[in-house]
């Protein structure tokens, strides 16, 4: 088939690289310059890091370098996915600076595509711009008083250079993981750097403790079941039934073990609640510098505060709900971003989302009642590139008729199912169900259950206690491709197993075991994966 796809962050090159693994016709359209969605060079602002280790954070069979740190920054990220292009053969089929500008259903089927003034027919069209890519700032009164005095308010993706702030009176609008990265550059070299914080959120420190990496921790499988799922099963019942005064005591030992080590409680920012309630808004990472520029005064943080206008008296200045002043020459929001599909129709859009704007995708990918559409990245995660990957195999399975699905009231009821679990799960702080954290590998696990494979069980099993390791998950692509029906299998080439792959498995439907493919992703080629060239 000939499939388009939007965008070219981590979702889109991974969806790109299998479905040209499979054999389509494949565009990938990017109104950025570069690839890497949130990575790219025109959105990265100073500080920004990874939030999962390099290892989680990197797909399955192209390992990030060994010599990246824990926590690659941006720029690095951005490097790695272009790499990934290139080996893949990705970087071929990609149309960058290219924004589309309308995609419409066809009577046959198929989707018209329009771009730079021109429109081309797909068989199929996959959605991968991004659930962070269009920043939502705060409209605050009196802006253009506060612009006239020569001040200027910008999204954090708009702020590219921390030289910027150099000698100015600088707000920082959030309390995310973005709001702190780009506070604490900037405090380097602002006059002031002061932090509008609507309210304080539990922080998980990158090394408890001071020596624990934190993927130990919440990185694990067993870190994923503290939370209850939908769906509980095996030892998560037991965490959630007779062993629940245990599980509760696991996590909120890492909120106890965090006010200690960052000195919450002498900084006034111990947030409300357990650290258990941290699912229900945004998971943060703490970032190195913050807490410690909290202490030394080069950061101030108001806490339950928000910017009521931005005003001007002989200088910019913003007001805040508490009822005082701050100089603000420089105001950065690191507020979240809006999700949006603004090239589809209103009436594609209308059987896309439920009442509150939600996305009613199947497994985070397939709408329900919208054919030939498919979304990947609409998962984020702890493991973003993992589930992205392993939902552009399904997508490879269902183009190739080979996904045995519900019919579509089934799917429906389940999509509706979800969404309301993640609004009491996470106090509908799921972007618009687009967020799958912290049930990661829940997803994983379930869209790899519909393609009747797996990983051994044993490997599973090591994941409970051990970061889960996307690495252990590189020979799924190649397992579901050959047993896809396709006229040519000459173009096939999988880099990670170097043409290892054995044919063992000869038809799709079989046994209902997720196991199955045990036999051919074997732990002997799980433990080792070569290096990106």
């Amino acid at each position: 088939m000939r499939v388009a796809i939007i965008g070219a962050g981590v979702a889109g090159l991974a969806t790109a690289k299998v479905l040209l693994q499979a054999g389509h016709d494949v565009l990938v359209y990017e109104k950025a310059p570069d690839v890497g969605g949130v990575w790219s060079g025109t959105r990265r602002y100073p500080g920004l890091t990874t939030q999962s280790p390099k290892a989680q954070y990197s797909l399955s069979d192209f390992p990030m370098p060994k010599d990246f740190p824990e926590w690659p920054t941006g720029a690095q990220v951005q490097d790695y996915l272009l790499a990934y292009a290139t080996e893949f053969g990705v970087d071929r089929v990609l149309r960058l600076g290219t924004e589309v500008t309308a995609a419409t259903p066809t009577s046959d089927g198929g989707w018209a595509v329009e771009a730079a003034g021109t429109t081309e027919r797909f068989d199929r069209l996959v959605v991968a711009n991004g659930v962070f890519c269009e920043p939502a700032v705060p409209s605050y009164p009196g802006l253009a008083e506060f612009t006239a005095a020569g001040g200027r308010l910008c999204a954090g993706t708009e702020f590219h250079n921390a030289g910027e702030a150099r000698g100015r009176h600088v707000l920082v609008v959030g309390y995310g993981k973005s709001a702190c990265d780009v506070t604490v550059p900037v405090s380097a070299v602002a006059a002031s750097t002061d932090v509008i914080a609507r309210q304080a959120l539990w922080k998980v420190p990158r090394k408890v403790g001071g020596f624990l990496n934190f993927k130990m921790l919440l990185l694990t499988r067993m870190g994923e079941a503290l939370f209850r799922y939908l769906r509980p099963r095996g030892f998560e019942r037991f965490l959630h039934g007779p062993g629940n005064r245990l599980r509760r005591d696991m996590i909120n030992s890492i909120g106890a073990v965090s006010v200690r080590q960052f000195g919450l409680r002498r900084l006034g920012l111990v947030p409300a609640g357990r650290m258990e309630d941290i699912v229900r808004g945004a998971i943060g990472l703490a970032t190195e510098g913050f807490f410690e520029g909290v202490a030394a005064g080069s950061i101030t943080v108001h806490r339950d505060t928000t910017i009521t206008r931005l005003l001007a008296d002989g200088r910019p200045y913003a007001e805040l709900s508490d009822g005082s002043r701050l100089p603000a020459d420089l105001v950065v929001c690191a507020t979240g971003f809006t999700q949006g599909v603004p090239f589809l129709s209103a009436e594609v859009q209308e059987r896309l989302l439920d009442e509150r704007g939600n996305f009613l995708l199947y497994r985070q990918i397939r709408p329900v009642g919208v054919p030939g559409l498919y979304f990947n990245g609409y998962n984020s995660s702890f493991f973003s590139p993992l589930n992205a990957e392993m939902a552009a195999v399904w997508i490879a399975a269902d183009l190739a008729g080979a996904l045995p699905l519900p019919d579509e009231d089934t799917m429906r009821q389940a999509v509706v199912a979800q969404l309301a679990f993640m609004d009491e799960a996470t106090d509908a702080h799921h972007c618009r169900g687009t967020k799958i954290i912290p049930f990661s590998m829940h997803n994983v696990d379930e869209v790899l259950g519909d393609l009747d494979v797996n990983i051994p069980a044993a490997v599973r099993a090591a994941h409970w206690l051990n970061p889960v390791n996307p690495k252990a998950y590189r020979k799924i692509t190649p397992t579901v491709l050959r047993r896809l029906p396709r006229t040519s299998r000459s173009d096939l080439s999988f880099r990670a197993v170097r043409g290892k792959a054995e044919d063992v498995h000869r038809s799709f439907p079989a046994t209902k075991g997720v196991d199955r493919c045990g036999d051919t992703i074997s732990e002997e080629h799980s433990r080792s994966s070569p290096q990106p060239s």
